[in-house]
């Protein structure tokens, strides 16, 4: 056998085996999607992907809601909540990446390895602290704990921060003392020079904002009860029911159209998603 062929063999190989892991890893979606056009009756009865009788009732009832709300108004919540927190983390991260990765200032180590350290405690560590505190504000049952953490540096942005230091890292120097020679403020470099060269790092940390906040289940569940404030994640668990009577087919349907805003997110900035994550990592 000639090293052609070897390599022509292993390259087969290589793609058998992925395109084998692709369909696993797919095969629950395409179930998903086949369900939600099946009747309730159906869903579980046939094996096939293809349903025997195909309908929209899933999507009309899923539609509607549940309790006299739509999903719509699921949808909207999620998405106020999710663009709030998408601004809250450009806003913080990108100062406070700037202070950390430019200005010289005391305790500046300290403070970025006691913002890491945050990094690495779980949600439910800090969860009941901050339960209590936005108890006493009277912020329980609004959108406010889910939105105001990402403009204060807690929650997810402590992470958004340290790509964007990684990020302005690599920025050469030598931009920031043309900058101050031709007589720009620190505010003025930051504006002007830093912030518009951070674009790759501002795309992926307000994708990965909105990936994070739009499939939050488990502090939209702690904060919000009222459901006319529930997001998309928490409505979805309303067709479910510990009675036995669940609505799968409605379940199912929307569970899908909730996909649908994330797989357009990453089709739209797909390019800018893996450009920003390979420079964030470039200098340490």
């Amino acid at each position: 056998m000639t090293a052609a062929t070897k390599r022509r063999t292993k390259l087969a190989g290589t793609h058998a085996i992925l395109i084998v892991l692709s369909i696993v890893m797919i095969y629950p979606v395409l179930w998903m999607l086949s369900s939600s056009f099946k009747p309730t009756s159906e869903i579980f009865s046939s094996p096939g992907l293809l349903p025997d009788h195909w309908t929209l009732e899933n999507y009309v009832s899923g539609w509607q809601g549940v309790g006299g709300v739509s999903f719509g108004t699921f949808f909207l919540n999620s998405l106020i909540i999710s663009v709030c927190v998408v601004i809250g983390s450009l806003f913080i991260a990108s100062l406070t990446g700037f202070a950390f990765a430019r200005l010289k200032f005391k305790l500046r180590g300290v403070m970025f390895a006691m913002m890491l350290a945050t990094i690495m405690l779980p949600i439910q560590v800090t969860l009941i602290p901050q339960y209590v505190i936005f108890h006493k504000l009277g912020w329980v049952n609004t959108f406010l704990p889910l939105i105001v953490p990402s403009f204060v540096g807690v929650s997810i942005t402590p992470f958004f921060i340290f790509l964007m230091v990684q990020f302005i890292r690599g920025l050469p120097k030598e931009l920031d003392e043309a900058a101050t020679i031709d007589g720009c403020s620190t505010f003025q470099l930051f504006w002007r020079i830093v912030l518009p060269l951070s674009k790759p790092a501002m795309i992926t940390i307000s994708i990965f904002a909105f990936y994070w906040t739009w499939d939050d289940f488990f502090s939209q569940l702690i904060y919000l009860s009222d459901p006319n404030k529930f997001t998309a994640s928490t409505g979805l668990n309303l067709f479910l029911s510990n009675a036995g009577n669940s609505q799968w087919g409605a379940l199912f349907a929307m569970s899908i159209l909730s996909v649908i805003p994330v797989i357009v997110v990453f089709v739209i900035f797909q390019k800018h998603l893996v450009k920003g994550v390979s420079t964030t990592g470039m200098k340490l």
